[in-house]
């Protein structure tokens, strides 16, 4: 579906199950970013257990083009995409429902950090009620062999091997002297995305779901994240799932995942729920 030239889907809860699910709160809106690549019936397994849970469930995934290319050479499209994708929330009427984002690899992650710079940024998005985030393989710190594996997984389908070749040695050229060589010298321009998330000041809830098995992400950037917010004192949640590839923990482990996504999630609001009334009645 799009709209301002947005492409993405939306599912609305089942009539009935949402005020069931949620004792007479608003539903959540959980917003999946995807990994690079993906296709929408690769969300729409993550999808169906949320909107199972009577959540209404928005899925987007930024182009590859644009994560590869655009972002390395310091394009910043994606600022854009995150401000449409923002503005559905105002369009779909539910800017005032508890909202949880769940981010796939380095794809996802990208277009999470210009979300949240739009939310702690733009008066209007400032008002929207983010109850957490949940990570799934990400974030990655200037992995030059995991992108061009990550790279090299997208085009694979549709390329032969000699120009796809060529194609991965230009990537890794540019990565490697814009992100490594030059990165010193041109950081104010153009911030990497892990660095700048090192600052977020988003106070919500973080969940981290990665593996060590994972040869694309690799699990100390993962938990460098973690103890960073962790050294910050936010409420950051971690799932080693140890043996699953790259994105693929749900796969290998459907019932793990889910139960803690699911509780995560039902955690989040009951905080934010909690955390609003006591702002409306001090003397509780």
């Amino acid at each position: 579906m799009g709209d301002t030239d947005l492409e993405y889907s939306i599912l609305f809860p089942e009539p009935g199950l949402a005020g069931s699910q949620w004792d007479h709160q608003r539903e959540p809106v959980v917003i999946l970013l995807g990994w690079a690549g993906c296709k929408e019936q690769h969300l729409a397994k993550y999808s169906s257990f949320y909107h199972k849970q009577g959540c209404i469930v928005i899925s987007h995934t930024a182009a590859w083009r644009t994560v590869f290319f655009a972002e390395s050479f310091g394009l910043r499209h994606l600022q854009e995409e995150a401000q449409k994708l923002l503005n559905l929330l105002y369009d779909y009427e539910v800017e005032v429902n508890p909202i949880l984002f769940h981010v796939f690899s380095n794809g996802g992650f990208m277009l999470y950090r210009y979300v949240t710079e739009l939310l702690h940024s733009d008066p209007r998005m400032m008002e929207l009620r983010v109850v957490g985030t949940t990570f799934d393989s990400a974030p990655g710190n200037r992995n030059i062999y995991g992108s061009i594996q990550a790279l090299n997984t997208i085009l694979r389908p549709g390329i032969g091997w000699p120009l796809r070749y060529l194609l991965l040695a230009a990537f890794a050229v540019t990565i490697f002297i814009l992100r490594i060589v030059l990165y010193p010298m041109t950081r104010f321009l153009h911030e990497n995305h892990y660095d700048a998330m090192k600052r977020d000041p988003s106070l919500w809830p973080q969940l981290y779901l990665y593996s060590r098995a994972d040869r694309i992400i690799s699990y100390r950037d993962v938990e460098g994240a973690v103890s960073a917010r962790r050294r910050r004192h936010l409420p950051t949640e971690s799932v080693d799932f140890k043996q699953s590839e790259h994105v693929s923990h749900f796969r290998r482990y459907p019932e793990k995942y889910s139960g803690a996504c699911v509780n995560f999630l039902r955690d989040c609001v009951n905080r934010a729920a909690k955390s609003a009334f006591m702002s409306e009645h001090p003397t509780f």
